[in-house]
């Protein structure tokens, strides 16, 4: 996600003035925050990596979302109907900024321009969430496992605007993340390698097809 903030101003700020909302930092492998229904928060990923993840009933981990710098999330995108059915993991250290939706509209006790900021800004991080989600559905809705890994790998291509990128997940995650089993995703990959579709060293891909 590319959104126009000055992101050094906004910390400033933000530190100096809002009242309203809460900046934490979280190391490799905490609880950026839980989902709890009705609370409506509002979260924005300032620096660092993490990932959005559900537990089934049969204890089956799926990684339901990726989020790197400037991206947002929190309950306020999905509905929620039990606390901490999902939760937001740190994958690298992280910068997060907190908040309630329903008080983006309230000013601050000290007046402070970052809700007007944020609300300037709302609608380009709601389409861009809209893009994202839509681009999820679309690779879960493909039918085979070769279809499901081309599909990831042509949208980090096209993120990263070249051939060769490096995928943001360890291979098990990314078998989590497209719901699919990772023996099979590993011959897949296997297959991808014979075929000529892909040269893989590492998580480095490199798309031989056009």
């Amino acid at each position: 996600m590319n959104i126009d903030l000055n992101l050094s101003n906004f910390m400033e700020e933000l530190d100096h003035n809002c009242k309203k909302v809460q900046k934490k930092s979280f190391q490799k492998g905490e609880v950026i925050t839980s989902y709890i229904a009705k609370r409506n928060q509002l979260c924005l990923l300032l620096f660092g990596e993490a990932d959005l993840i559900r537990y089934d009933l049969n204890g089956n981990r799926t990684i339901v979302e990726h989020f790197t710098n400037n991206d947002i999330f929190g309950e306020i995108f999905y509905t929620v109907n039990t606390n901490n059915e999902l939760f937001v993991e740190a994958k690298k250290t992280c910068t997060v900024l907190f908040f309630i939706y329903d008080d983006l509209q309230q000013k601050c006790t000290k007046s402070c321009s970052f809700h007007q900021v944020l609300l300037d800004r709302l609608s380009s991080l709601y389409l861009n969430k809209v893009i994202e989600l839509n681009t999820r559905i679309e690779l879960l809705s493909k039918r085979t496992i070769r279809e499901k890994l081309l599909g990831y790998f042509y949208v980090i291509s096209s993120k990263n605007m070249g051939k060769t990128f490096q995928i943001p997940f360890s291979l098990t995650d990314l078998a989590d993340y497209l719901s699919i089993d990772r023996s099979a995703m590993m011959r897949e990959i296997k297959m991808l390698k014979e075929d000529g579709f892909i040269e893989k060293s590492g998580n480095r891909i490199r798309l031989l097809y056009k």
